[in-house]
């Protein structure tokens, strides 16, 4: 048996009015794959040209170990030079990755290599975000703090995507307090006996290659994982549901400091007990009370 995942629709190309009117409306993902090959990063963009522009930064990595409670929120797991951290992933599969690094900020000579598409959204101009990862390394199943619309631009390698919408979480075992579900769920290869909910859980899946750029509408549960090593760059424009972007200033604001604070005051406790409430909480659910 295999997760319910519908393929995500594919498009050459697309105007703003398609976009909007096909997919932002109605909150559907969709991948365009040729949208950017007038950009210079389209040709210049691999792991070999991020080396030789960002060689000497120091880059923050993380990879998939549980979270812990002496942990901060985003805490990187590991540090490297960039030189280093690209030889790695040439060199064979790692765990590592590299994600929520400012391009501005880090590596200004690569904003000249892309432009703001302008798809009909405002997007937030000083946050475009880069992400890498090794053969086989993945991220948890999480949304965004800020329950952004993302504009996911692949570059170089393979990387499958799986995607739900927020009106499936009541199957995903979300963790309370938090953004991700449990990290023990191998979305992959799911284990059905142990976590039946997942059963239930409608979504949508498809792999990205160079060039292609992926939307994910606001709040969308998302898990990435590598096929090979690569890399991409996210841009966002701020949620427009209202409901969104209300969750979205109450987790900034304040469900990431309670986090901390109950870190701090229950240690592991806090982090065994969320877990257990997710197991709990999600079985209650459609098809799954007893």
């Amino acid at each position: 048996m295999e997760l319910n995942l519908q393929q995500i629709p594919r498009v050459a190309t697309l105007t703003k009015e398609e976009f909007i009117q096909n997919y932002f409306k109605p909150q559907k993902p969709v991948v365009i794959e040729r949208f950017i090959e007038d950009w210079p990063a389209f040709t210049k963009w691999n792991l070999d040209y991020i080396k030789s522009v960002a060689g000497d930064k120091e880059v923050p990595l993380y990879d998939d170990r549980p979270v812990k409670h002496d942990e901060g929120f985003n805490e990187p797991h590991a540090k490297m030079r960039m030189a280093d951290y690209v030889d790695l992933l040439q060199k064979g599969p790692t765990k590592f990755r590299i994600f929520l690094w400012n391009v501005l900020k880090e590596v200004p000579i690569l904003q000249k290599d892309f432009s703001y598409p302008d798809f009909g959204l405002r997007l937030m101009k000083g946050l475009p975000m880069l992400f890498f990862g090794g053969t086989d390394s993945h991220t948890f199943m999480h949304y965004d703090i800020d329950l952004a619309n993302i504009f996911h631009f692949h570059f170089e390698g393979i990387k499958e995507c799986i995607l739900f919408p927020q009106s499936e979480t009541k199957h995903l075992y979300k963790i309370p307090h938090s953004l991700i579900v449990r990290e023990d769920i191998d979305f992959s290869n799911p284990d059905f006996e142990k976590w039946p909910a997942l059963k239930h859980a409608k979504g949508f899946k498809t792999t990205l290659k160079h060039g292609n750029v992926i939307y994910i509408p606001e709040g969308y549960w998302h898990h990435m994982k590598y096929k090979t090593p690569g890399f991409s760059m996210s841009l966002r424009s701020i949620a427009r549901k209202p409901k969104n972007f209300g969750k979205a200033i109450y987790n900034i604001f304040y469900m990431r400091h309670f986090d901390n604070l109950m870190r701090r005051l229950k240690g592991q406790k806090w982090i065994d007990w969320k877990n257990e409430r997710a197991i709990i909480k999600t079985n209650k659910g459609p098809g799954l009370a007893r």
